[in-house]
């Protein structure tokens, strides 16, 4: 899954695509280099990040959409969580409603995602992302975000939400320190024998900087954004969401031949 984020201030690339053209571009460059799905978010999600307003938001994303899906047949998700604009977005064209709340951020979500038939990944979030980060705490952190997600995904069935159109996402760096984000990591195996595909999205986190405290710049985790997409592929993600899509993809070929090389 490659990132496309059309925000002025997203923690990596926050203001890089300020048209539609230059998104539309950006999106069909990561088609090129081998994404199988793009995620396009209008809001930035970033640690202490400020609300955007659903209309602003449905104003940055739908045309992209629009010009994305004029292009190109594949997979379009759309990164809100605002039932409104998830409502616009697959108007537009996108199939995936991809909500960091877990369908729990508004009342009519769980109804929304019903009615619009797509496929939902449900990430989990401590708190909201003002504030997320301020002192996230958990007495067990795999027990906790694991049996929460799988409280969602019950919740998304039981409101009509198919069990085939459900994906479950940890939430790296959302409202949790590197050691949670590293423990949910090495038990990821776990949540993916839950029976849902697992999407896991660790792209130049800070998450990084706290084992290589020399990655002050977000372009300076690549190194370690690679190593945590091979350790998730190998503990059973079935999607990992990238920036860099040409080089994850390079690995994971590299990851596979290795182990068909071993029989």
């Amino acid at each position: 899954m490659g990132i496309v984020n059309v925000t002025p201030d997203s923690f990596s690339d926050g203001g890089r695509l300020g048209s539609v053209a230059a998104a539309v571009d950006h999106a069909m460059a990561l088609v090129a280099q081998g994404a199988d799905i793009l995620d396009i978010g209008g809001e930035s999600t970033r640690p202490g990040a400020e609300p955007v307003d659903q209309a602003q938001e449905i104003e940055r994303v739908a045309p992209v959409i629009q010009g994305v899906r004029a292009l190109w047949a594949g997979p379009i998700s759309i990164d809100t969580a605002k039932p409104a604009v998830a409502r616009a977005a697959v108007a537009a064209g996108a199939t995936i409603w991809n909500d960091i709340t877990g369908l729990s951020g508004a009342d009519d979500s769980l109804a929304t995602a019903a009615d619009l038939g797509c496929t939902v990944c449900l990430m989990h979030m401590q708190g909201e992302p003002r504030t997320m980060q301020a002192d996230p705490r958990y007495d067990d952190v795999v027990a906790e975000v694991f049996g929460w997600l799988a409280a969602r995904a019950e919740a998304a069935m039981a409101a009509g939400v198919a069990r085939e159109a459900i994906w479950l996402d940890p939430g790296i760096g959302f409202g949790k320190t590197a050691a949670h984000n590293l423990a949910l990591t090495a038990h990821l195996g776990e949540l993916a024998a839950l029976g849902f595909p697992v999407m896991y999205g660790a792209s130049r986190k800070r998450m990084i900087q706290a084992v290589d405290p020399t990655a002050d710049d977000p372009m300076d985790r690549i190194g370690g954004s690679l190593a945590l997409a091979l350790e998730a592929a190998r503990r059973g993600a079935a999607v990992i969401r990238v920036h860099d899509v040409r080089q994850t993809l390079q690995a994971l070929k590299l990851q596979a031949a290795v182990a068909a090389a071993g029989g």
